[in-house]
């Protein structure tokens, strides 16, 4: 089923916690909303859930207005961080209780709750305990809850931050796959950049309550809106520098940076002279041996993670990330040079913070 959210404001008080949020989710897309902590992302969710009221504007679940609607009978299933099982009940009870809300006989009920354990591979554990389970089984436990009820929107806030790095890994395709079998709407909250490049069909990305932009990992990641997505995707995050454009010698300048500029990014800046490079560490070229127009750095510390190694680097008063194969391995000090990728180089309005080349291609004054 579609979901959309129509010009939506939530206030708490004189707290302004959403603001003006249009957003619409395709049926069977896995929409992940991200962004840090206090950005308006679960008061999202759970306002589609029906667990907050709207301030103002309408939030629709196909071609239904569900603004007044009861939770119970917005046919959403919520899938929370903290599990919310219930201590006393076994597992195959846990994940049966929804059933049993709606009455559902015995004989169905127990054939269901056979059907979803397998799915999850729960059905070993039916009679055990919650206090029984480790972390993956009893978000899968959760998981299953909410499955068995046939909903028309399955909504996850953070359902893998209470796990270990490797399950929370191992968790993310298992998610992933899933909502594939199911083919249901899913909105999925995290502020886990990770978790969002990796499961999302698309990706919201909020902050102060706004939507910054919405579109695929991959033009989040190579063409962000402006620079707060930029630098909040990516790990290490994108490099900024800041300083102004020398349109006769077709280039951008700082105190201790100078980058050649294309056509299109000089058209891109549109007669602005203070401008914010930015540059991904992997479009940043390294040199042990000086190159010409390459830019000195100084090594400040390396990062070996075992693929790669990131190397941050003092370029002037300012330590840039870059990547560099596991192999690199200077020491501190070092001398290195360095060039930037034409194709790799962003330049955001000091300003506002927004993408001049989106702006450009938008045809955005």
């Amino acid at each position: 089923m579609q979901v959309k959210f129509e010009h939506v404001v939530k206030r708490f008080n004189q707290t302004l916690v959403v603001d003006d949020l249009n957003l619409e989710v395709a049926e069977g897309e896995f929409l992940v909303l991200l962004g840090p902590s206090g950005c308006g992302k679960t008061t999202t969710l759970r306002m589609l859930a029906g667990l907050e009221e709207v301030t103002s504007g309408k939030i629709y679940i196909g071609e239904t207005v569900v603004n007044d609607i009861p939770p119970r009978y917005r046919d959403v299933a919520m899938v929370f961080q903290s599990y919310a099982l219930y201590p006393h009940m076994t597992v195959a009870e846990n994940i049966g209780y929804p059933l049993k809300v709606r009455k559902v006989r015995r004989e169905e009920g127990t054939q269901r709750i056979k059907e979803v354990a397998d799915l999850l591979e729960l059905g070993d554990l039916l009679n055990r305990k919650p206090r029984e389970l480790s972390g993956g089984q009893r978000q899968r436990v959760a998981l299953a809850r909410a499955i068995i009820r046939h909903p028309t929107v399955f909504l996850m806030d953070e359902p893998l931050s209470n796990l270990d790095a490797k399950l929370r890994v191992q968790m993310r395709g298992e998610l992933k796959r899933l909502q594939h079998e199911l083919g249901s709407t899913t909105l999925y909250v995290t502020h886990d950049q990770a978790e969002a490049m990796t499961m999302g069909h698309r990706i919201a990305i909020m902050k102060d309550g706004r939507l910054q932009q919405l579109d695929t990992p991959i033009n989040v990641y190579n063409q962000p809106a402006n620079r707060f997505v930029a630098g909040f995707i990516g790990s290490p995050s994108m490099n900024f520098i800041e300083g102004e454009v020398d349109l006769s010698n077709r280039a951008f300048r700082s105190k201790d940076c100078r980058v050649a500029l294309n056509t299109a990014q000089l058209d891109a800046v549109r007669g602005r002279s203070k401008v914010t490079l930015g540059v991904r560490p992997e479009h940043i070229h390294l040199s042990t041996e000086p190159k010409d127009d390459w830019m000195a750095t100084t090594v400040y510390v390396t990062e070996l993670m075992g693929n790669e190694t990131y190397v941050f680097l003092k370029l002037g008063e300012q330590i840039i990330a870059a990547r560099a194969p596991a192999s690199f391995n200077p020491d501190f000090e070092d001398r290195i040079w360095i060039s930037f990728e034409h194709e790799g180089v962003h330049l955001f309005d000091s300003e506002s913070g927004v993408n001049l080349y989106l702006m450009e291609l938008d045809g955005v004054e």
